[in-house]
């Protein structure tokens, strides 16, 4: 502790860096074998953690760009568009579904995700801090605490509860209780994966549960963790 004031006195160690955000299920996506395109802005919010090794308990958070440039451009009529390039491979090719992962930084308003889940042709899933969202055409991925916070009833929300699973629908899916090390980026290893075995299987009902198992791998790592190809294939097994 320092002698000047009631604070910590850190001692560097080292740096490990990792994205998070939309960025971690993009990355969570590719493990999976999928061809991802992403769009969002050019600021990335940076957040920098300090965490005493020992405990691996936090100390302090120091958010950086915290408040990006929205949307900036109209969508077509129900094509899709070929101006955003994503590894410098244009898009052309319809989609199998879209994921919206918005943290309310400033990238995405509300009235920007009404229009995109209208004009997509296919399943959205949306992953949302704010309080009013899409009820039909979408599945909702949303925590406890930001379920509280919505407007309205939503019949297609799934309400994640760490380790206790997930609820759809007034069903409970069971969670798997492992040691926790991080949550941090959990649930864009949920949704993820919830994406993914969606369209696998064409049953929502059929992939909460693997999106919770994978969920409960995310949590056993430090920081945003991107599974890996032995993390996939148990989960398939």
């Amino acid at each position: 502790m320092s002698p000047e004031a009631p604070v910590p006195i850190l001692e560097y160690d080292h740096t490990d860096q990792c994205e998070g955000m939309a960025q971690n299920v993009r990355n969570n996506l590719l493990s999976f074998g999928c061809d991802v395109y992403i769009m969002t802005n050019e600021l990335k919010p940076i957040k920098t953690r300090y965490v005493d090794s020992r405990s691996n308990q936090q100390l302090m958070r120091f958010d950086e760009n915290d408040e990006v440039a929205d949307f900036g451009w109209d969508l077509p009529e129900k094509t899709y568009p070929t101006n955003i390039t994503c590894h410098e491979t244009p898009l052309g090719d319809p989609f199998d579904a879209m994921v919206i992962s918005d943290y309310d930084k400033g990238f995405l308003s509300e009235e920007k995700i009404f229009e995109l889940v209208d004009w997509f042709d296919g399943p959205v899933f949306i992953d949302s801090k704010k309080t009013k969202l899409p009820k039909r055409n979408c599945f909702i991925k949303i925590n406890e605490l930001e379920r509280s916070k919505l407007k309205g009833k939503y019949s297609n929300a799934i309400v994640t509860k760490g380790s206790q699973g997930a609820e759809y629908k007034g069903v409970s899916y069971l969670g798997i209780k492992v040691p926790c090390f991080d949550v941090a980026g959990a649930g864009d290893t949920f949704l993820a994966a919830l994406t993914y075995f969606y369209l696998e299987s064409g049953r929502i009902e059929l992939a909460i549960p693997y999106a919770n198992r994978a969920a409960s791998i995310a949590v056993q790592h430090p920081g945003t963790y991107i599974l890996t190809q032995d993390d996939v294939d148990d989960l398939r097994n």
